[in-house]
């Protein structure tokens, strides 16, 4: 599953330098040259990771961080600050109001991507192609097989991408509608009774390995996804 990643950076060689290399490391850059642009684009989709510019026309980035982390629809989604300021104070500034990490310009284009890979990691770990395994049932997203105790499990694309997102956010209650935005994305409307359609055929796929039962129904709630 491919990340979107927000460059929010007025610098058109920098901005031209940071989406080329996102893009042949496999993920969707979006571009803003200021914050204006970036709540726009942010209206349409919302990112996996923002890389937020410090410095910026009209709004600089730190307030605009600020803001992203006050606001409940926007505070989980993980913020690297790009800035030439390399001073500690400027770190500490830049951390203390949410950012998960901070480059300082210049910077090297393969030490960025692999701290966007470690946040990914940390934040949001369905958007990495690292290989998750719990209870003999593993996925890969980088080759997208799916064994159960050794055994090929087929599942079809939107099953997968579940089983994905459970298996990379276990032991948590997810409801229907946060599980449409998370697999089925903020854009597309689908019923939430897609969702209870969708988890039977997991749960029927799976039941070959014996790892169905993985997949608890929290009455009330939605879904979760457990080892215990």
């Amino acid at each position: 599953m491919s990340a979107n990643i927000l460059v929010v950076e007025d610098e058109p060689a920098i901005q031209e330098l940071l989406t080329l290399n996102l893009q042949q490391a496999g993920y969707q850059p979006l571009r803003a040259m200021s914050v204006e642009q970036a709540q726009q684009l942010m209206r349409e989709a919302v990112p996996d990771l923002i890389i937020l510019d410090w410095m910026l026309p009209g709004m600089s980035g730190i307030e605009f961080a600020r803001r992203l982390k006050g606001d409940s629809a926007t505070k989980t989604i993980p913020i690297i600050m790009l800035t030439a300021k390399g001073s500690e104070s400027d770190k500490v500034r830049g951390l203390e109001v949410g950012a998960d990490d901070y480059v300082t310009k210049p910077f090297s284009p393969r030490e960025l991507l692999a701290r966007v890979k470690a946040v990914l990691r940390r934040r949001a770990p369905q958007m990495t192609d690292d290989p998750i395994e719990i209870s003999g049932l593993r996925v890969d997203p980088l080759t997208h097989r799916v064994t159960g105790n050794g055994s090929a499990i087929d599942l079809g694309p939107t099953e997968f991408r579940l089983l994905h997102y459970f298996m990379t956010n276990p032991e948590r209650v997810h409801s229907r509608s946060n599980v449409l935005d998370k697999v089925w994305g903020t854009g597309v409307y689908v019923e939430d009774r897609t969702v209870d359609v969708h988890i039977r055929r997991l749960r029927k796929a799976l039941e070959t390995s014996g790892h169905h039962d993985l997949i608890q129904t929290v009455r009330g709630s939605g879904y979760r996804f457990s080892a215990n």
